[in-house]
């Protein structure tokens, strides 16, 4: 079971911050996919600039193999000052 995390934005667009997938996708590409059949706007939210992923609390870029215990956050674009 892949864990999602949603933070700021993304997890006010998509009306949950946290959930468990079973089974878990096995791609960063497909649980995107999923994510996106699943909610239109969530899915656009995603793939917006500057969305930043975290597995496993790991920043990635592209796509990554995921386990059935993979933590998949979703980062919104940060600003700071």
């Amino acid at each position: 079971m892949a864990r999602v995390l949603l933070f700021g934005r993304l997890s006010d667009i998509a009306g949950w911050r946290e959930k468990t997938l079973d089974p878990s996708p096995t791609r960063l590409s497909d649980l995107r996919a999923q994510l996106a059949a699943e909610d239109a706007a969530l899915g656009e939210a995603l793939a917006a600039p500057g969305v930043q992923v975290a597995l496993d609390q790991v920043l990635v870029r592209g796509d990554a193999t995921l386990s059935t215990r993979s933590e998949v956050a979703f980062l919104p674009p940060m600003s700071g000052g």
